[in-house]
């Protein structure tokens, strides 16, 4: 078994068909079939199943899919660690990242990162919800995951990020009393605007209204989160956000109150036991220290 076998095999999955798979890779339709077939020799059966309009794995296939990941992964893993004993640079990191904790602190720390090491390249997955940040990382197709820190993340390995503070942004003629600051009774009383069950955000939301015994009143749930600020701006209703995007609505023309008491949370940065790429150690010793600018 070679290492292209596996990596075409994985484009196919996750291109669903060898048309769109060769393309991506850039290489013979032939060839990628070829390799296919050849693989499917090696292990006594049908890998796919060759449908009129694309494939579907068969249950050998699906089998074999997190084992090629990881396999995929860790020979990444190596040449990364071979690379750096020679002294060569570059690299690539891969991470995946709830959508409110890539805007902070993950854009922050990734600034840090390229400022330190601005040959490797990063790529930044934003999963369908929390709970996939560590399958995603489990499974090797991430080798870090930055997760909000209620979400199990099972025997992975982590670091807690430092806690962050959650507001509340308004359209800027809304009729709520003049202070910057807001209860959780007034906060439970708008209309808001909410992310899908399952997001950290709505999480915060569900949990504030379930302490007073009372359903949140729901203007829009969109899984769009940059829809949020401009249907705030557009008056449709208000919502919590992490500090730095509401500082952003702010700036845009919305008000921004302070939940009392604070609304905390905080991120955790994972990763699976055993040797991390360079790339990744580093992005974990950049994590666990505090930051310089």
């Amino acid at each position: 078994m070679e290492r292209r076998q596996l990596e075409y095999f994985i484009a196919v999955v996750e291109h669903g068909g060898f048309t769109a798979a060769a393309i991506a890779l850039h290489v013979a339709q032939p060839s990628l079939s070829h390799a296919i077939r050849s693989l499917e020799r090696e292990f006594g059966g049908k890998l796919f199943h060759r449908l009129p309009h694309g494939v579907a794995l068969t249950a050998a296939g699906e089998a074999l899919v997190r084992p090629a990941q990881q396999v995929l992964r860790d020979l990444s893993t190596a040449s990364s660690l071979v690379r750096e004993v020679l002294g060569l640079s570059g690299g690539r990191l891969d991470i995946v990242s709830q959508t409110t904790l890539s805007v902070d602190p993950l854009a922050h720390m990734l600034g840090r990162f390229h400022r330190a090491h601005p040959k490797v390249s990063v790529r930044v997955v934003d999963p369908e919800q929390g709970p996939a940040v560590p399958q995603m990382v489990a499974a090797g197709q991430c080798e870090l995951g930055l997760v909000d820190a209620s979400v199990t993340t099972a025997d992975l390995r982590g670091i807690d990020l430092p806690q962050q503070e959650m507001h509340v942004v308004l359209p800027a003629d809304h009729p709520h009393p003049a202070g910057d600051t807001i209860t959780s009774r007034e906060l439970a009383a708008l209309d808001l605007i909410v992310t899908p069950p399952g997001t950290e955000t709505r999480a915060a939301v569900d949990d504030v209204c379930t302490a007073l015994g009372v359903a949140p009143r729901i203007a829009v749930e969109t899984a769009h989160r940059a829809m949020i600020v401009p249907l705030v701006l557009s008056g449709v209703g208000a919502a919590l956000l992490p500090a730095s995007m509401a500082r952003d609505a702010a700036l845009r023309g919305a008000r921004m109150l302070s939940h009392r008491p604070r609304l905390l949370r905080h991120g955790r940065l994972v990763w699976r036991s055993g040797p991390l790429s360079p790339a990744a150690q580093a992005f974990v010793d950049l994590a666990s220290s505090p930051a310089q600018d």
